[in-house]
């Protein structure tokens, strides 16, 4: 027991050691491009300079801007690196360039960013951590649109499945978020003025993307989120409050994947609302088994797992006969508050012969103090 204790004591201060150590790291967020991210980073970026901070830039997206790309004047740059990919050459962040320098500060763009085919790692935000564990401070920016766990809502709201996303990790990584907010008619305005897209790409921006009622919904998820990352920030550093009953979640998925995807990220939703953990649980039955699942279910279960990896679960993956068996046995085990299942897509005939799957779990939780989400 004393020896658990001085093993315990002995990786705390190993964890304060290496967060002292590691550089702090700043996002502006906003609820779609124009809003003026990378025009704020630039503004910050000459006051720090003004100040003795010794800051460089290591990637900037201007998007020919000429408002933002005057901003760049008198910024100590760190050249691009070059990569010769599919018989051109074209520009990436050069992580070790800036390592090697080790400015105080350094400004990263685009944090969704897919890096090129051949890079160290395939995203940018994976570039901007190994930036920040060797100690130097970032300041990144990124719009609503990309975070993970709000995919599924995005493409509700516009219509569009945004392919470059970021786990929920990195935001919940950042010592500071900042949102950069305007109303919708501002945002429209400056589209019309030509502020954010060419002239050519104005009127297509605003028959989709750049809709009223799209950019008003969009707004709204960015004030949730950073006001959701206040309030974290808030509980553990100001108060020092923590819940009287800490929540933990746990995720139900099958070898169905038309509503796997959609419960991981409104599961991973509600625990990082509640700073809480979570599990993802799938039940292999015996027809599912290795030997006997089909290529694109295993395929589909991976990914899933995956998914919900990124978005900080712990999977857990048993074999049992019984559904309902084996979610209480878990729930039980690992002290789950909250259990998440999708909303079972059945004719009435299937929902009929499920009766008792459902009444044995709703039974049994009825009995203790678990809720059940069935989550659409």
């Amino acid at each position: 027991m004393v020896n658990s204790e001085k093993e315990n004591n002995v990786k705390h201060f190993l964890d304060l050691i290496q967060k002292s150590r590691k550089g702090k790291f700043k996002v502006y967020i906003g609820m779609s491009a124009g809003v003026g991210k990378t025009y704020r980073m630039l503004q910050e970026a000459h006051s720090l300079l003004r100040n003795g901070i010794d800051v460089k830039i290591g990637f900037i997206e201007t998007h020919n801007r000429k408002e933002t790309h005057d901003l760049l004047e008198g910024l100590p740059i760190i050249p691009k690196r070059s990569i010769f990919y599919k018989g051109k050459y074209l520009e990436e962040l050069d992580v070790q360039a800036i390592i090697n320098l080790r400015p105080e500060v350094v400004v990263v763009d685009e944090l969704a960013h897919t890096n090129i085919e051949g890079s160290k790692n395939t995203k940018r935000w994976q570039d901007v951590m190994d930036i920040i564990d060797a100690g130097i401070n970032v300041i990144s920016a990124v719009n609503i649109q990309h975070i993970e766990s709000l995919n599924d809502d995005i493409k509700e709201i516009t219509g569009i499945e945004v392919k470059e996303r970021i786990p929920d990790s990195v935001l919940k990584a950042a010592d500071e978020v900042v949102n950069i907010d305007l109303t919708a008619e501002e945002l429209i305005t400056r589209l019309k003025q030509g502020k954010i897209y060419t002239a050519d790409k104005i009127p297509n921006a605003l028959n989709n993307f750049f809709k009223p009622e799209h950019i008003l919904q969009l707004r709204e998820l960015a004030l949730k989120e950073v006001a959701s990352q206040v309030e974290r920030k808030v509980e553990t550093e100001v108060t020092g409050i923590k819940n009287l009953k800490q929540e933990r979640f746990m995720a139900c998925i099958s070898s169905n994947h038309t509503t796997a995807k959609t419960v991981i990220r409104k599961t991973a939703r509600l625990a990082n609302y509640y700073h809480s953990k979570w599990f993802l649980l799938y039940v292999e039955l015996p027809k599912e088994s290795a030997d006997k699942i089909a290529l694109d279910k295993q395929r589909h279960l991976i990914n899933n797992f995956k998914l919900a990896t990124e978005l900080g679960a712990e999977i857990i993956r048993v074999q049992h006969t019984r559904v309902a068996t084996a979610i209480m046995e878990q729930a039980e085990a690992r002290k789950i508050t909250t259990i998440c299942i999708g909303k079972p897509h059945l004719t009435l005939f299937k929902v009929i012969l499920s009766t008792n799957i459902f009444n044995a779990l709703l039974n049994k939780l009825s009995a203790g103090e678990t809720d059940l989400i069935i989550l659409s």
